[in-house]
């Protein structure tokens, strides 16, 4: 690890606040994962699979609870923010490793976050009102940025009413979906029709790329560890609770969509959901289900920015990012240096990127980290702790390995090509942070006669 003169010359600064319960992180679960996915990709899955969009859920489904098992583990024994980064760390002990991994993860959250300014500034808001799209996803991630720094907590609550709001429309959608086809409306056989122009098996594991990203959003939860109250409890039960939670919804919105309008309509709308609303026949304003949408983008986009800034602050308590970004604020003890970095980051993505690629590149990015923690929870099965924590086989974690795989040769090549361009990026401020930190340790050592101190996540 990198070394640390100032740490035996330092008081101990208090860490996170402990503020977040079972229900509230599972509300930040559930809302990181019901966000703008499931309002704008039913369409896209429908592409690839026709009305058999039930199936790359169900795939996306099994690959989401076999790496959150590993992540459940993992959190419950090493209650510490950092998320995959410092598993990786206790496996392996590579510094260089532990930094990527969490700089990939906070790429994820930052990327995502950008995609759905885009998509916050996109359609849905065009409908509401007439302002050019750059403009307001600076303002909106202006505004998460505030409420990120007023604390996690406030970060929550906030999750908690948009989460609330975003599931209604969901509902709504259902309830739709059900009286369409209580009154003999609608056709339930679509959901057994395949797409005519693509062979079952291939539309079925490219449209799960599509899927998986609808599920993402558990792994974020990782990050909150220094956070939640009773860790060993309240994870396990939030984690697997949310999964199932969010995978129930969706199975309802896409047998529901595809027996309410055909899979070809759904294919070529940006907007499938306010599709199934408009056939209905049903008194629901397009203007609501608009609003109820940017809802439930926004609220997607603060929890992956609440992320990204605490994975920041975990890898510099770790010494593997600058100290500045391990900086609270005295009184909201947020970790304002890693949140208005986060934001700056992702202002600009938002304004060079798009919203296809840069939701494909979160999961190609995830993918690698989910990978990486699977490994390494194999690895650490030989490490015993104090406290009792959740465990999981190891035919779990192996399991997730071959499907993570899987899905990794469904990725493009330009995807690949963009992720490879985050790991140049990460190498690059890795070793010049590591260069300026021993710069400043020596300096420090010269001065002081203090010896130097290893710190990592170990510690």
């Amino acid at each position: 690890m990198t070394n640390d003169t100032s740490a035996p010359l330092a008081q101990e600064k208090p860490g996170l606040k402990r503020a977040v319960g079972t229900w509230l992180l599972f509300a930040f679960i559930v809302g990181d994962t019901l966000g703008a996915g499931i309002y704008t990709l039913v369409g896209t899955m429908a592409t690839d699979v026709g009305g058999v969009i039930w199936l790359p859920l169900l795939i996306a489904l099994v690959v989401a609870l076999l790496t959150a098992g590993t992540y459940a583990e993992l959190i419950t024994k090493y209650p510490h923010a950092g998320g995959a980064a410092r598993y990786v760390d206790k496996a392996f002990g590579i510094p260089f490793l532990s930094f990527l991994v969490g700089f990939l993860m906070m790429a994820s959250g930052i990327t995502t976050a950008a995609a759905l300014a885009n998509a916050f500034a996109g359609d849905y808001f065009s409908a509401l009102f007439d302002i050019p799209p750059i403009p307001v996803a600076i303002g909106f991630i202006l505004v998460l940025t505030l409420i990120n720094l007023r604390g996690v907590k406030e970060s929550l609550a906030t999750n908690m009413v948009a989460s609330m709001i975003e599931v209604s429309g969901l509902v709504l959608v259902i309830v739709i979906a059900a009286i369409v086809f209580g009154s003999g409306g609608g056709e339930p056989s679509r959901i057994f029709e395949f797409a005519p122009d693509v062979a079952p098996l291939q539309g079925a594991f490219a449209a799960s790329i599509i899927a998986f990203f609808s599920f993402l959003g558990f792994e974020a939860a990782a990050n909150m560890a220094e956070e939640v109250k009773n860790p060993s409890r309240s994870y396990p039960r939030a984690l697997f609770g949310a999964i199932l939670t969010a995978a129930v919804v969706y199975l309802l919105i896409a047998i529901g969509a595809v027996i309410v309008v055909e899979p070809s309509k759904l294919a070529t709308s940006s907007g499938p959901l306010l599709e199934v609303v408009t056939a209905s026949g049903l008194a629901v304003p397009g203007w609501l289900f608009s609003l109820i949408a940017l809802v439930a983008i926004a609220n997607g986009a603060l929890l992956f920015m609440v992320m990204a800034s605490r994975v920041a602050y975990g890898l510099a308590e770790s010494g593997l990012m600058p100290h500045a970004f391990g900086k609270v604020l005295p009184k909201r003890r947020t970790p304002w240096v890693s949140i208005v970095v986060v934001a700056g980051v992702t202002m600009l993505l938002t304004v060079v990127g798009d919203i296809s690629t840069l939701a494909e590149t979160t999961v190609l990015l995830l993918l690698l980290v989910f990978l990486t923690a699977n490994v390494s929870v194999l690895v650490l099965k030989k490490d015993k702790v104090e406290h009792d924590h959740f465990s999981v086989p190891r035919i779990v974690p192996i399991l997730a390995i071959i499907a993570s795989i899987v899905l990794l040769t469904q990725q493009t090549g330009l995807v690949w090509l963009a992720t490879a361009g985050y790991v140049v990026v990460g190498a690059i401020l890795f070793f010049v942070a590591r260069f300026s930190r021993r710069r400043g340790d020596r300096k420090i050592a010269a001065r002081t006669g203090a010896i130097p101190t290893v710190k990592g996540f170990r510690d």
